[in-house]
């Protein structure tokens, strides 16, 4: 029996096209690409699962059948999916149009096109203890820019020591990169766009308000979004395997 506070809900961000991870996707959602023998979205399911939470949303869209075929079977964490193929949202819309299903408290937001491994306790479980409702709107798990595996961008964030987030100046490399890991409340989403919009919109309303957060991740992250970050992430793990 798990006995660690953690959020009972998750929102899984499985809807985008993988236009970054192409031929991969040609035939599959990016989902479905498999890294190491398990496919991604088994891979945030497991970690969800593993850390106790009950319910996973997964919103669906390109090549959406694969991906309920795929998960048809799967009973822990329990899946309830959330049907984009008519109008893809993005991210913002994405969560703001499963709301009814993550429930009134706060919940998991997890990219389906990252792998992370902890180096000590599970951040899931280190999110869900940080999180202050009274302060927060969205606490996001931020890892290091410089050592993130497959990632080349020049980060998201500053944080100060505290863990709030301010955005990158424009011409600077940001300290911490978001790993696509959050816990969200649903008052984040009280006036809203409707129909498709980026959770970028929201993170500024509540960096503005003083409640974006982070907390910073020790351990491993990857980011497998394009060919050459999912290279560098199987190389990753092949060499920890051996």
């Amino acid at each position: 029996m798990i006995s660690r506070q953690v959020f009972p809900t998750a929102m899984v961000l499985s809807a985008g096209l993988g236009l970054r991870l192409r031929p991969l996707t040609l035939d599959r959602p990016k989902a479905l690409v498999e890294i190491a023998g398990v496919t991604l979205i088994d891979r945030v399911l497991d970690r969800l699962d593993s850390a106790g939470v009950v319910t996973a949303v997964v919103n669906l869209h390109y090549k959406s059948n694969q991906l309920r075929r795929h998960l048809a079977a799967r009973t822990a964490p329990r899946i309830v999916f959330s049907d984009e193929t008519e109008t893809l949202l993005d991210t913002g819309g994405g969560v703001a149009k499963a709301l009814p299903e993550l429930g009134p408290g706060p919940f998991y937001a997890i990219n389906s096109d990252i792998v992370w491994q902890d180096a000590g306790r599970d951040s899931l479980v280190e999110l869900a203890e940080f999180f202050d409702p009274a302060k927060m709107d969205a606490l996001l798990l931020m890892h290091p820019t410089v050592s993130a595996i497959g990632y080349q961008g020049v980060g998201d964030f500053d944080m100060d020591p505290a863990g709030g987030l301010s955005r990158r100046q424009e011409t600077w490399v940001a300290p911490f990169v978001f790993t696509g890991v959050q816990v969200l409340r649903p008052e984040l989403f009280q006036d809203c766009p409707e129909g498709p919009f980026s959770l970028n919109f929201l993170y500024d309303r509540a960096a503005e308000a003083g409640r974006l957060w982070g907390l910073r991740h020790d351990g491993r992250w990857m980011d497998v979004g394009t060919p050459a970050g999912f290279q560098a992430a199987e190389k990753a793990l092949a060499q920890q395997r051996t």
